[in-house]
């Protein structure tokens, strides 16, 4: 399918590595130039060097989304480089406190990764949705996860964020569309990458006393289709909700995980 999205500027916080590398690449891959936020930019050189390669044209922007100044300047930057911004893809998040329950999550912890999973987004579409306003267009996606559709014991400030993310998603969704611009979550499950298979996998083996092999396979049995997701899944997720295929789709929550949060 020809998603007709050649020529398009799109932005995409945290974008070094894992899904956001990954939704990188594919939008590289659609013809869709790119403005590429993050603190560690020269984390994010080799995938703009690898978009470059492809024939796009690349900006990376240091910024740290938690602030609002320093987003605001980098989108003016974006601005002034491309002439005009026609998607935002909000990636950079993290995962806070694992393991622990939330009297035992201390204020800074719950502040901080609340500050980054919707403080970031927040600041990102504060500054980009007037631009949007103004071509009367545009297409927003918040990367946010399953554990903000269903609750989860030990995840509290994560899950709180995410839940939150979600909010942040339909309230903007109805604040824009009469402008023409779909504001959309894309809610990834377990994804098999780094954190997979070195921390989830190894501790669920060790507290089960199983195989490390047994205890992926008992991980990818939770979902309906007995597979964990790839970052490959969630970019492509990514792409039909920042493609006018999904003109008609706005303020959803979509679940790539192989069905659990929905089932």
């Amino acid at each position: 399918m020809d998603l007709k999205m050649n020529g398009q500027v799109a932005v995409v916080t945290g974008p070094a590595k894992g899904m956001g590398a990954a939704i990188t690449r594919a939008f590289a891959g659609e013809g869709v130039d790119l403005a590429l936020f993050g603190r560690d930019t020269g984390a994010i050189e080799p995938v703009a060097a690898e978009c470059r390669e492809m024939g796009r044209k690349v900006e990376v922007v240091a910024c740290d989304v938690t602030d609002a100044a320093a987003v605001e300047a980098g989108v003016a930057h974006v601005l002034a480089t491309f002439g005009r911004i026609d998607i935002l893809v909000n990636v950079a998040g993290g995962t806070g406190p694992i393991g622990k329950s939330g009297i035992e999550t201390t204020p800074e912890e719950f502040d901080d990764i609340v500050s980054l999973n919707i403080g970031g987004p927040f600041h990102m579409i504060r500054a980009i949705a007037p631009i949007m306003q103004g071509q009367h267009y545009g297409k927003i996606v918040n990367v946010g996860g399953t554990f903000g559709m269903r609750g989860k014991a030990g995840r509290l400030s994560y899950s709180s964020s995410k839940w939150g993310l979600r909010g942040l998603t339909k309230s903007f969704a109805l604040e824009l569309g009469p402008d023409n611009i779909n504001v959309n979550c894309v809610a990834p499950g377990m994804v098999a990458g780094p954190r997979f298979y070195t921390k989830v996998v190894p501790e669920m083996a060790a507290r089960l006393g199983i195989t490390e092999a047994e205890a992926a396979e008992r991980h990818a049995a939770d979902y309906a289709l007995r597979r964990v997701s790839t970052d490959e899944d969630i970019a492509a997720a990514t792409l039909f909700l920042a493609s006018d295929v999904s003109r008609q789709i706005t303020g959803v929550d979509l679940p790539v995980d192989g069905g659990w949060a929905a089932l």
